[in-house]
């Protein structure tokens, strides 16, 4: 889905959704916008689905259009009248629509309850079912499991190779869209330098510390800019990624454990230095992605930096298991 097409429909469903609930079992509210009609969703289908997640106070809590990450799995047999699984069997292929889960309800039910100070009483889900494969009458489990798993498979790879091809674009267009004027390395980084900062630079092994905000090339389907992880706490509460557990300020990173052109940035730069750095994915989280973080396969990444300090190692810095950039705060 294009992103102006994503925009227009999550403004229409915002609309469309302010009345017109249907009442459901377990205080569940729900409302139809289009109806594919297909078959409803049946407990055993595996379904694909695009949702944008809200609180009642109209907060984003998650949105798999902002990630071009739609989610697959089965439908498992409802806990309770009302629950995520029973939701969905009103719903089929080509179906869009809003629901609310009632808070009380479920945290009756779960055992798990509502986060301390919380005042919402709804969760609100606007979805989009994408696909719906369902067993076949008489099908042996072993068949049905094979044919799902071949065909969402199958649909990965073809959404990873959508994004493989989309990303030298998605850069040329944020270059274009903020009229940037970058200098490109032999590795294919791309960066702006603000500010030089000192004549000393880091060097592997030292620590820096720095403030940052990292963010997606893309912009998110309200049009506010995609920001996965930041150290700047007004950052953080505008971009709804605030984490009340996070501590906000320079962050420490040890130059040689952070993705490629995180590090090769900060070499560019000496202490109050600041720059942009526009990461190609071959350089950040490549074909993986990093999904708990909000960064699909193919994802480039765009880093504003300050270097605000560069401490020497005392002692020889451990070996990393995996290359990191600022490992996003998530919400606890």
């Amino acid at each position: 889905m294009k992103k102006g097409i994503v925009i227009l429909f999550a403004a229409t469903l915002g609309l469309a959704a302010c009345n017109n609930y249907k009442k459901g079992p377990g205080g569940l509210s729900y409302i139809i916008h289009k109806d594919g009609g297909k078959e409803k969703i049946k407990e055993g289908d595996i379904i694909k689905l695009n949702f944008i997640q809200k609180s009642d106070k109209d907060s984003v809590m998650f949105n798999t259009w902002d990630m071009e990450a739609p989610q697959v799995f089965p439908v498992a047999k409802k806990v309770y009248a009302g629950d995520m699984n029973d939701v969905l069997t009103l719903f089929g292929e080509g179906d869009s629509a809003t629901f609310k889960l009632d808070l009380d309800t479920v945290a009756k039910y779960s055992g798990q309850p509502k986060p301390a100070g919380s005042k919402d009483k709804f969760l609100v889900f606007t979805i989009k079912v994408e696909k719906v494969l369902a067993k076949e009458k008489g099908e042996a489990d072993s068949t049905f499991q094979k044919k799902a798993r071949d065909f969402f498979e199958k649909d990965y790879k073809a959404n990873v190779e959508r994004l493989k091809g989309a990303e030298a674009g998605k850069i040329s267009k944020y270059i274009a869209d903020n009229n940037l004027k970058t200098t490109t390395t032999a590795s294919g980084l791309q960066y702006i330098i603000s500010k030089p900062g000192d004549a000393q630079k880091p060097v592997l092994g030292d620590t820096m510390m720095v403030n940052y905000t990292g963010k997606l090339t893309t912009k998110k389907s309200d049009g506010k800019e995609n920001v996965f992880d930041t150290s700047d706490e007004k950052v953080a509460k505008e971009s709804g990624k605030h984490n009340p557990m996070a501590t906000y300020g320079p962050r420490p990173i040890t130059l040689g454990r952070a993705i490629p052109g995180f590090d090769e940035g900060l070499k560019l730069i000496g202490k109050g230095g600041k720059i942009t750095l526009i990461i190609p994915s071959v350089l950040a989280y490549g074909e993986g992605g990093m999904p708990q973080g909000g960064i699909s396969p193919f994802s480039p990444l765009v880093f504003e930096v300050e270097l605000n300090d560069i401490k020497k190692p005392t002692a020889a810095p451990a070996a990393s298991a995996a290359p990191v950039a600022p490992a996003p705060v998530t919400k606890k």
